[in-house]
């Protein structure tokens, strides 16, 4: 049985009851772990209440401001998880980001600024973060990230987004390469689509999931729960020889040929 009791996990990207980082983190919840929760911080401080009541029923022990283009926060965050826990176990990584004009249009219009800003959120933050859970994790552990076929294949409109999913998955070997003398294993998910409020920016999205629901071998799409199952999982003992991967949990949709991607 998956068992969490006595782990510390710090879990990143929870924007609402929608978000993907929602439902991982109810299921470390429910296996057992001890959480610690990040939001991104606003001026009006909108998203630290919003969050705060939706994660309220899983009782987090520590709750922190964590804007990953800011290296000051960042240190600051795992400082504090430092002083209260003294030891990391797990780092849910679940952060993306492309501005809306860079998920249309031809993708040889992205501007330089908006590349250069989705790769630094949406994969040079997991070096970041793990950079910093590293000195915590001396006994070990697991970081778990978030990606997308599209980041091995042309999905329309994906755009700019592929470009940092793919940057993303080299980024699991290489950090999966490092730590793993420490007993740190590094994976990544690739779920279906989901409606959330991300994919929601991305056009053709409603098209995107009924396609994936006519192809998939299992004709349906996934749900938050299905991948926070499988974070749970890989978070746990029972994952300990797995490393350096990414997971498709997506219905089966990735080993589709010509009715696929």
């Amino acid at each position: 049985m998956l068992n969490l009791s006595g782990k510390n996990i710090l879990v990143t990207g929870i924007a609402n009851n929608r978000s993907i980082a929602w439902g991982i983190a109810q299921q470390l919840h429910t296996a057992g772990a001890n959480l610690g929760i990040t939001y991104l911080p606003d001026e009006k401080g909108r998203f630290e209440k919003k969050v705060a009541e939706l994660v309220e029923p899983l009782q987090p022990s520590l709750y922190l401001p964590c804007d990953v283009q800011n290296e000051a926060q960042v240190q600051e965050t795992f400082d504090s998880i430092a002083a209260k826990w003294g030891q990391l176990d797990g780092l849910i990584h679940c952060l993306a980001y492309a501005s809306k004009e860079s998920l249309s249009g031809e993708f040889s219009s992205v501007t330089r600024a908006d590349f250069t800003q989705s790769l630094e959120v949406s994969a040079y933050s997991l070096l970041s973060l793990s950079r910093a859970a590293k000195p915590l994790m001396s006994a070990g552990g697991s970081i778990v990230t978030l990606t997308y076929l599209g980041g091995v294949r042309v999905i329309p409109n994906y755009n700019t987004m592929g470009i940092a999913k793919a940057a993303l998955e080299m980024n699991v070997r290489y950090l999966a390469a490092e730590m793993g003398a420490q007993n740190v294993r590094v994976n990544a998910i690739s779920a279906g689509p989901i409606r959330t409020l991300a994919s929601s920016a991305i056009g053709g999205i409603l098209e995107m999931i009924h396609h994936v629901e006519k192809v998939a071998p299992l004709r349906r799409t996934v749900t938050q729960t299905e991948v926070g199952n499988t974070a749970a999982f890989l978070s746990s003992d029972l994952a300990s020889g797995i490393t350096g991967q990414v997971i498709y949990v997506d219905a089966g949709y990735e080993i589709m040929g010509m009715f696929g991607a």
